[in-house]
């Protein structure tokens, strides 16, 4: 029987990854085997063509053994759980590992594959374009992956979506370069892009695809040449005589023209610098056709129709006009002005249905006459004042409502005819109306005469008088005859000078009227006085009783 004969058994381990420059712990066989039953372990690694390369070794109970004479003899040592350890991982680990356990009469390997990785630093875009062009392939930038294993794969985005390469506006270009001193990956993603209108705003960024790197954002200036051209008229809604005329020409190519052609009713007009031109207070005779066009490419032009809005009105007769009633007036109303024009009439402030015609002018045509023009925005007026005249006519005379007939009853009784003015309305249309209020001692006549610088003319009317006798007592009568007498004469005198003073007064007050009344009698009395000679008659009547 052979002592020193052992059994193999060789069990392979998943792979591990390790992170560049980091400890690298690549387990021995995952606790497979107690620790209490191992007698020695061994690590080992593959050179390369087969050759073994030993690394360290542990027997039971007694320390590691470093057995590594090249670069490893100070990079392993291996932990209590026979994990080999391995400093400062580099790309150069990345090969076979093969950790090796004896128990008993059996030994087993444990083959485990190890891998090592680094992510980039960082992705940065290089190279970047200072405008796209549209409609041709230009070179956005190059995105770059430095120092990466394994080497990053890069994807550009749009407004956060991905670009794929199409042959035809997008074109995308990778290369990868390996460091000899460190092994590790540069990638270089360029991008061609062939931009559109829409591009306009656009942010651009790279990312590495399964990594959390990505980009900082960019966008771009998008240039392309002016496809439509706009001229614009300020103010917009109404153009009126007198208004400043600016017209400013609209380009959407980037970067916008600077300089423009304006044709001015076939005056050409070229500015720099700008994409305006006034035309300060403008007249009628600016209606008409007007363009504006590039310089560089006459043929782009846009073109605006202007119609200056104005309006001139005539009114002949106009300011006082006096005519004689019964007379014609012929108005005469001319109107310029660059488009339909409204018209009213008012009269005294009082609108008018329509215009006024006065082919036999009466009193009540008399007044302030305005005609007022309105086109668009603009508003004329113009105006008259028409007097007519004529000589006084007196067209009708009225009688009241009999009143008062107790004071009717004792003014009667002494043969006098109280005439009061009630007052007179202003003059209005060619009218005015004077009133007064007469109490009759008797039936008398009453005529109103009318005057002024051009003629006169009177009226007359027939008032009625209500008498009412007082009647006393016969036997009162002869007992106290020579009492009431007396008293009768008091009373008479009393009125009597009242009625002589009033008398005075009133005709002294009329004689400034142009109308006058007369009654037939002698006019006497004002309403104070009347009222006066009312509260004496009452006096008296009281008197008489007694």
């Amino acid at each position: 029987m052979c002592l020193w004969c052992f059994s193999f058994a060789v069990t392979s381990l998943e792979p591990i990854i390790g992170q560049y420059g980091e400890m690298l712990k690549i387990p021995c066989n995952s606790g497979a085997i107690k620790a209490e039953d191992i007698a020695i372990t061994k690590w080992k690694y593959d050179k390369g063509d087969g050759v073994p390369g030993y690394l360290l070794v542990k027997q039971k109970n007694q320390n590691v053994s470093i057995s590594a004479t090249d670069e490893y003899k100070v990079r392993v040592s291996m932990d209590k759980n026979s994990s080999l350890l391995i400093s400062a991982a580099k790309l150069s680990d990345q090969r076979t590992f093969t950790c090796m356990v004896v128990t008993g009469g059996d030994v087993f390997e444990y083959p485990v594959n190890v891998l090592i990785h680094k992510l980039p630093a960082k992705l940065e875009i290089s190279g970047e374009a200072e405008e796209l062009e549209i409609g041709r392939l230009t070179k956005l930038g190059n995105c770059v992956a430095k120092d990466a294993n394994p080497p990053a794969n890069i994807t550009w985005f749009k407004n956060n979506k991905p670009l794929e390469a199409d042959g035809k506006g997008i074109s995308i270009k990778v290369s990868v370069v390996v460091e000899s001193s460190t092994g590790l990956s540069t990638t270089t993603s360029t991008l061609e892009y062939s931009a559109m209108k829409e591009d306009t705003g656009a942010k651009f960024k790279c990312r590495a695809d399964g990594l959390p790197l990505e980009s900082s954002s960019m966008n771009f200036t998008i240039t392309y040449s002016t496809e439509n051209i706009m001229l614009e008229v300020s103010p917009q809604k109404e153009l009126k005589e007198g208004d400043n005329l600016t017209l400013k020409c609209v380009a959407d190519g980037n970067p916008a023209p600077t300089s423009f052609n304006f044709h001015l009713k076939g005056e050409l007009v070229t500015v720099e610098n700008t994409d305006t031109y006034t035309i300060a207070n403008v007249s009628r005779d600016a209606t008409g056709e007007y363009k504006c066009s590039l310089t560089d490419d006459t043929s782009m032009e846009a073109t605006r129709n202007i119609t200056v809005t104005y309006l001139d009105i005539n009114l002949s007769p106009s300011g006082n006009i006096v005519k004689r009633a019964g007379e014609a007036l012929n108005l005469s109303l001319q109107i310029d002005s660059s488009g339909k024009a409204e018209v009213s009439w008012t009269k005294n402030n009082a609108k008018l249905g329509k215009q006024p015609n006065f082919t036999k002018l009466g009193y009540s045509d008399s007044g302030r006459y305005e005609w007022t023009v309105t086109v668009g925005h603009i508003t004329r007026t113009a105006s008259f004042d028409l007097t007519v005249e004529g000589k006084g006519l007196k067209k009708s005379l009225t009688q009241g409502e009999k009143t008062d007939v107790q004071l009717l009853t004792f003014v009667s009784s002494l043969s006098l005819s109280l005439v009061t003015q009630l007052g007179e309305s202003p003059f209005v249309n060619g009218k005015i109306t004077h009133k007064i209020k007469v109490v009759p001692s008797a039936n008398l006549t009453v005529h109103c005469t009318v005057t002024n610088r051009l003629g006169n003319d009177s009226r007359a009317i027939n008032v009625s008088s209500l008498i009412e006798e007082v009647r006393m007592d016969k036997q009162d009568q002869s007992e106290d005859s020579d009492q009431t007498r007396l008293v009768v004469g008091v009373i008479v005198g009393l009125l009597i000078a009242t009625l002589v003073i009033g008398l005075a007064y009133w005709v002294y007050s009329k004689k400034s009227k142009q109308g006058s009344w007369k009654t037939g009698e002698k006019e006497c009395g004002s309403s104070e006085e009347e009222k006066k000679l009312e509260e004496k008659v009452e006096e008296n009547s009281q008197k008489a009783e007694v």
